[in-house]
């Protein structure tokens, strides 16, 4: 078994194929692609391929350390991560091929007008033994 992040994105991934932004859709809109989003992750608990899965607040900031008695430093000339990922989910599949799978099923959750969104979820792997494991 592997470990895959699938990443939601915001913005700077490839239009999605139904690209209404979620502040535009109708609060139902907004629920069938929630309860969508727990079933899949409910199927995957199933078969034990679910880790874990969070929608993310659009708050956050960058910060760094700046020396030592100092202060962190926050934010800086940076693309800011709340403007772009939108949430993840961690999958533990057999191959990749499973998690593109996953990723195309997940990709096919409900959006504007019921449509699927067809967004493009990135798929990385874990780093992982004999491959410079930093955990």
């Amino acid at each position: 078994m592997a470990k895959y992040l699938l990443l939601k994105h915001y913005r700077g991934a490839p239009a999605a194929t139904n690209d209404v932004p979620m502040d535009r859709w109708a609060p139902e809109e907004v629920d069938a692609h929630i309860r969508f989003m727990g079933d899949f992750a409910k199927r995957l608990e199933g078969t034990g391929e679910f880790v874990d899965g969070q929608a993310l607040s659009p708050d956050g900031l960058w910060v760094r350390y700046d020396g030592e008695g100092r202060p962190p430093v926050t934010d800086g000339p940076f693309a800011e991560t709340k403007d772009l990922i939108a949430g993840w989910m961690i999958i533990d599949v057999d191959s990749q091929e499973r998690a593109v799978e996953l990723a195309g099923e997940l990709s096919a959750a409900p959006g504007a007008g019921g449509a699927p969104v067809g967004e493009w979820l990135e798929v990385r792997p874990f780093m992982g033994v004999g491959s410079a494991d930093l955990s």
